[in-house]
């Protein structure tokens, strides 16, 4: 389970939606009213406020200035980077990531989904679902991101009528539902004049489900989702073997002394990284990728100490009982639950470079921490955004989302996607430039269907 310096649980969530839905507004919105701005911050967009036209009253304040920090975005009026915010209520500590809805700037709204454990998606409630909508949502779907929420924003302009808002609610569920996402809240706001967000309104007596910071509140991390699911696994970013004598200061903090700790260490090997997944207990038996060798973790260390367990995404040093030769990109997992190599794989490409992928690329594949080259041996289909049907194609151009096949120059332990989040995620690198052209999940499930 994540938590902060605190100890609180720690929430991602990604808000997302097409150009004028609202999304930096809300986002101020929730900041402003569950007190999460300095003051001398409100103070600055209150003046700013009232310099284009808002007026110094809290109903003429500019939330959006909250979160859009780029002078190019307060000059348009737009989110064009992620933003990135974090904040506390007494139940929670969240880490808020604020993407753009420009469809060139999708990418960016891949980047703030990625890790989340929460989106919220607004619709603008006279547009109901928009293409960029849809491509939002297919994006969460190839995500897997476990919990949605769609706010249908602006009901104020619409009088609060039910009758509109139970319209987009429907069109929302049967999109979500064609896609197969299972997790998914609907609830109708303003983020202008705080209906639902903080509180829950007066002015939607018809609406009896929790407001927006209620659900974030208690909607369950992927952490706590997946970590009595998945088995463990550690991708290997560092080998640990201390050279020499330690310094004082770490000497001093061991019991025995300089003489002691030295002696401890003089033989010290350990497999640093992040628990990925799972959870790892001291005596637990391990394999290692590749090579498939089991052996027995005989210690846990961290930066404050040992452990006897560790569960993700903590970051710790593993040792092991035997001498194993493993190195940066090798995976450390629960014994009997290593996935064999794959030299090629399935899977589902979003493409966020504006240089198209074709059959006969040459590319990097980057998975957890190991870089290998790879061609791309085809190109088999692109999802139709209007229908949610995946159609054939030859290419993917940016913004795409399409199904490819990918051979590798050497093994890889990829995991269904579906089953595994994080070992079944990767990055598909220009190795020229090193510029991200998609991200991809493996997801053979797929292919099989």
């Amino acid at each position: 389970m994540t938590t902060d310096a605190t100890g609180s649980t720690l929430l991602r969530f990604a808000t997302a939606g097409s150009v004028d839905d609202g999304k930096s507004t809300l986002v101020g919105r929730l900041l402003h009213d569950s007190k999460a701005i300095l003051a001398d911050q409100l103070e600055q967009v209150a003046r700013t406020s009232r310099e284009r036209g808002f007026g110094g009253d809290a109903g003429g304040f500019d939330f959006a200035l909250l979160t859009d920090g780029l002078r190019a975005e307060r000059e348009q009026g737009i989110t064009i980077d992620v933003a990135y915010r974090y904040f506390s209520t007494g139940r929670r500590s969240f880490i808020l990531a604020d993407c753009p809805g420009h469809v060139q700037y999708t990418r960016n709204m891949v980047t703030g989904a990625t890790t989340a454990d929460v989106v919220v998606l607004l619709i603008d409630a006279r547009k109901g679902v928009l293409e960029q909508t849809r491509r939002h949502l297919s994006v969460v779907q190839l995500l897997r991101v476990p919990n949605v929420i769609v706010a249908v924003n602006k009901i104020d302009l619409l009088g609060y009528d039910e009758q509109a808002y139970a319209r987009v609610a429907d069109e929302v569920l049967q999109v979500t539902g064609e896609l197969g996402l299972p997790s998914v809240h609907v609830i109708p706001v303003s983020a202008l004049e705080g209906d639902n967000v903080v509180d829950r309104s007066d002015n939607t007596p018809w609406y009896e489900g929790p407001a927006l910071l209620e659900l974030l509140e208690s909607l369950p991390t992927v952490d706590e989702i997946e970590s009595s699911l998945e088995a463990f696994r550690l991708d290997v970013q560092l080998v640990l073997r201390p050279q020499g004598a330690l310094a004082p200061a770490v000497a001093a903090g061991l019991d025995g002394g300089a003489a002691a700790a030295n002696e401890l260490f003089r033989d010290y090997r350990a497999f640093a990284g992040q628990v990925g997944s799972g959870t790892v207990r001291v005596g637990d038996a391990v394999s290692v990728f590749p090579g498939g060798a089991t052996t027995t973790v005989v210690g846990i260390d961290t930066a404050d100490g040992p452990l006897e367990e560790a569960h993700a995404p903590q970051s710790v040093a593993i040792r092991l009982a035997d001498e194993i030769d493993a190195a940066r990109g090798a995976v450390i997992a629960a014994a009997g639950t290593l996935p064999e190599g794959r030299r090629e794989i399935e899977a589902e490409l979003f493409q966020l470079d504006p240089r198209a992928l074709a059959p006969g690329s040459r590319v990097l594949v980057k998975f957890g921490t190991s870089t290998v080259q790879a061609l791309v041996a085809g190109i088999t289909g692109r999802r139709n955004l209007d229908t949610l049907a995946t159609e054939p194609a030859d290419r993917l151009e940016v913004n795409d989302i399409g199904h490819a096949t990918l051979r590798l120059a050497a093994e890889l332990p990829f995991e269904d996607y579906a089953v595994h989040r994080r070992s079944g995620a990767f990055l598909v690198v220009n190795p020229h430039d090193g510029a991200t052209l998609a991200a991809g999940i493996h997801s053979p499930a797929r292919t099989a269907a």
